[in-house]
C-alpha cells in the first residue's frame, strides 16, 4: 500500500509530433490559478468526447506509463483528447479498489480499512457508461449502484461530498505535493484537474467546490500524478502509475 512521501512534479517530455494529415484538435485543457497556485483543467464533455479505463493490453502487464498506452493503441482507435492516472494502485501497477475496464470488472469495491489515503474514509468511486458519469463515495457506490458501469475506478479520499469539503480535510494543510483529482458538475461534464506545483488536500478540493462547483469530486493521486494531452505535446513521465482515464474524442477532425 502507497503512502504519500515528498513531493515532487512530473518530469515534462516532448513528444515530438508527426506532420499532421489533418487539422489539429484543441485542447481541452487550460492553465489556470488558483490561490498562487498554476493548475491544469481538462474537462470531458459527454457530447463530444467517451470515457475509459485502460490498464494493461490484453493478457499483458500493467502499462504503468503514458508511452507504453500508446505504443499500443491502434491507428484506427479514436483519437485520445487527455489521458490521466486514476486510482490508487500497488506495486505491481494493479488497482487495489474497485475497477471496471470495457464493463468487465476486474477488482471488487474495497470497504475495507488501512493505512494511506486510500483509506482516508470516505472514498470513493468515478463510474459511468456512455455519456452519464458519476462520483459517489464507496458506501453509497454499494448500497445504489446495482448494474456494472462501463468503466469505474475506485480512489480516496473524497474531497468534496454533497457540496462540502471531506470531514478530515482541513481548508489548507501542511502537507504539500503534486496532486490531480476529477470532479463532475451539475450538467454532466468531468472536470480532471492536475497541479503544477505543490498544494494541499484543502487547496485541491476548495478548488472543486468553489471554482467548479462539482457537488462531488474525488482525489486521483499525488507526487505520482500524471497527463497526457497530445494536442500540446504533453507527455509526463515519472514513477511508474497504475490505472488510466482515458478520454476519447468523438469523432475525428474533419477532413
Amino acid at each position: 500500500m502507497r503512502t504519500e512521501i515528498g513531493s515532487g512534479k512530473a518530469d515534462v517530455v516532448a513528444v515530438p509530433i508527426a506532420e499532421p494529415t489533418e487539422p489539429a484538435i484543441a485542447s481541452a485543457c487550460t492553465s489556470v490559478t488558483f490561490e498562487d497556485v498554476p493548475l491544469t483543467h481538462c474537462i470531458a464533455d459527454p457530447a463530444t468526447h467517451m470515457v475509459s479505463m485502460d490498464l494493461a493490453p490484453a493478457g499483458g502487464a500493467p502499462y504503468r506509463s503514458f508511452a507504453a498506452l500508446a505504443a499500443a493503441r491502434s491507428a484506427d482507435a479514436a483519437p485520445v483528447a487527455f489521458a490521466m492516472n486514476g486510482g490508487m494502485y500497488d506495486g505491481e501497477g494493479k488497482p487495489i479498489g474497485y475497477y471496471v475496464e470495457n464493463s468487465e470488472r476486474l477488482k471488487e469495491l474495497s470497504r475495507a480499512d488501512g493505512p494511506g489515503n486510500f483509506h482516508l474514509k470516505p472514498n470513493g468511486v468515478f463510474y459511468g457508461s456512455g455519456g452519464k458519469w458519476q462520483i459517489r463515495t464507496a458506501d453509497d457506490f454499494y448500497a445504489q449502484v446495482g448494474d456494472r458501469p462501463q468503466f469505474g475506478t475506485q480512489s480516496g479520499p473524497m474531497l468534496v461530498i454533497a457540496g462540502k469539503l471531506h470531514p478530515e480535510i482541513t481548508e489548507d494543510g501542511p502537507s504539500r505535493m503534486i496532486r490531480n483529482g476529477v470532479g463532475v458538475g451539475p450538467d454532466g461534464r468531468a472536470h480532471f484537474v492536475i497541479s503544477e506545483g505543490p498544494l494541499s488536500f484543502g487547496k485541491l478540493a476548495r478548488f472543486y467546490r468553489d471554482v467548479l462547483k462539482t457537488p462531488n469530486a474525488l482525489y486521483l493521486d499525488g507526487n505520482v500524478s500524471s497527463l497526457w494531452d497530445p494536442a500540446t505535446g504533453r507527455m509526463d513521465t515519472s514513477v511508474p502509475i497504475g490505472p488510466l482515464i482515458v478520454v476519447e474524442n468523438r469523432q475525428k477532425a474533419p477532413s
